[in-house]
């Protein structure tokens, strides 16, 4: 659980701010969605092998130009 504690003169935003870093770093909206659907892991594993080729290509891509 994200907690913030806001601090003496310190303006509602600023706390909103800190909260949305905390959560972003924890990766829960990550987590949340990656569990949303159930994926077999034989197609989890062929979708990752099908992202490392595409990052390998775009690699070699930016390396030639």
């Amino acid at each position: 659980m994200i907690k913030v504690v806001v601090q003496d003169n310190e303006s509602l935003d600023k706390a909103l701010k800190r909260f949305k870093k905390k959560y972003e770093k924890a990766g829960i909206l990550k987590e949340f969605r990656k569990r949303q659907f159930f994926s077999k892991p034989s197609v989890e594993k062929k979708m990752l092998k099908e992202r490392a080729i595409r990052k390998a290509k775009r690699i070699i891509d930016e390396e030639n130009i």
